[in-house]
């Protein structure tokens, strides 16, 4: 029988699942189909993994599109097909680098810039998968994505070894086994991943994250709503609007909702809110200009 349980799941992904096996592995601890994760990590990446269930579910693509934070591990001195040491080695070099080569490499990194993605990737190019592509041995042209690199840092660096980690805050859509590769590239040799952690995902962190037993055990034990998060926990960084009666009843119609109908609408346009009434959290809205002069608050995604 399927269980009515809403919430947020902070999960700390083990090495050696997909995204898509954490979730069909929580349906099945949780007995309900309503559930999808926000964010994607391959198959040998460990840690933070969002995970929507039930009525949540609205808000798993907010997930996808926030920063994340990632402790990266590299080994200098080869280059694999997957930019990762779960693939093929395709090419070997001699070149050794410095810490200070190192250090400096990355530290220009920082900023907006493009990627090309891998070709052993989700993304699509002519409704084909590149990963797929790719295990028929395929390479194809990729247009470049723009991305940003908030922060990135050298953590540890074995000269002996050719081998070290760095941490980076990103943006939607980034590779770091990608910056791995280019890496290499940069210090004239090659590189390759060889772990990677998500120590954050927008405002959940490692430390909060959960297990698969964690889970099951909360399940029978009654206390599983100890675990899950609310939707508007997402939202954190976002300033919060309450409303009175009359302007959430305007919210519900999909009306503006006027200054005088909330506690205060003091943001610049094109401001996200969270929007609550009598405690209960309503929607994303959005601060915008009124034709008239004044600002309105508009409904820009509604999570009744």
């Amino acid at each position: 029988m399927e269980q009515t349980v809403s919430g947020i799941l902070i999960m700390n992904k083990p090495a050696g699942f997909t995204s898509h096996d954490v979730v069909a592995k929580l349906r099945g601890i949780l007995r309900t189909k309503k559930i999808g994760h926000g964010g994607t990590l391959d198959p040998m990446a460990t840690g933070v993994l969002p995970v929507f269930v039930g009525g949540a579910t609205k808000a798993a693509d907010y997930a996808a599109a926030q920063d994340k934070e990632y402790l990266a591990g590299f080994a200098l001195g080869a280059a694999t097909d997957t930019q990762d040491v779960t693939g093929t080695v395709t090419a070997r070099s001699d070149v050794r680098a410095d810490e200070a080569a190192v250090r400096d490499a990355l530290a220009g990194f920082l900023g907006a810039q493009q990627q090309i993605p891998p070709m052993y990737s989700a993304v699509k190019i002519g409704g084909q998968k590149l990963y797929d592509l790719a295990r028929k041995g395929k390479t194809v042209e990729r247009p470049a994505r723009d991305i940003t690199i908030r922060e990135i840092a050298l953590t540890a660096f074995d000269e002996t070894a050719q081998r070290g980690a760095f941490r980076v805050t990103c943006s939607k859509g980034t590779y770091v086994r990608t910056i791995v590769n280019d890496l290499g590239e940069r210090l004239g040799t090659l590189a390759a991943m060889d772990a990677l952690t998500r120590t954050r995902s927008g405002v959940y962190t490692l430390a909060e994250a959960v297990s698969f037993e964690q889970v099951e055990q909360a399940r029978d034990g009654g206390t599983l709503s100890r675990l899950l998060r609310p939707t508007d926990s997402l939202f954190a960084d976002y300033p919060a609007v309450r409303l009175n009666h009359e302007g959430a009843d305007r919210a519900a119609r999909g009306a503006v909702v006027f200054p005088r109908q909330t506690d205060g609408l003091d943001f610049a346009p094109g401001t996200l809110c969270r929007v609550y009434h009598d405690g209960r959290f309503l929607m994303l809205g959005r601060v915008d200009a009124l034709e008239k002069g004044g600002a309105g608050l508009f409904v820009h995604k509604n999570f009744r």
